[in-house]
């Protein structure tokens, strides 16, 4: 994965978020969760590391706009 950078997390409210779950589906599914409510910039794709079981998805999330409801 990339690094995160200094700018990702460069003031309160701002979050790098990464999810590790059992396959595809189930994270894209907790990321939707999160974007439904909150700014996001989703990911759109998932990273499996070699010889380790699961998959990872970040995506960015931004706190400070008014949830929606």
């Amino acid at each position: 994965m990339r690094a995160i950078l200094d700018a990702h997390v460069a003031e309160p409210g701002l979050a790098v978020v990464e999810i590790a779950a059992a396959d595809d589906e189930t994270a894209f599914a907790i990321q939707d969760l999160l974007t439904e409510r909150y700014a996001a910039a989703p990911g759109d794709r998932t990273t499996r590391d070699p010889g380790e079981p699961g998959v990872r998805l970040r995506f960015f999330v931004d706190l400070r706009e008014r949830p929606n409801v």
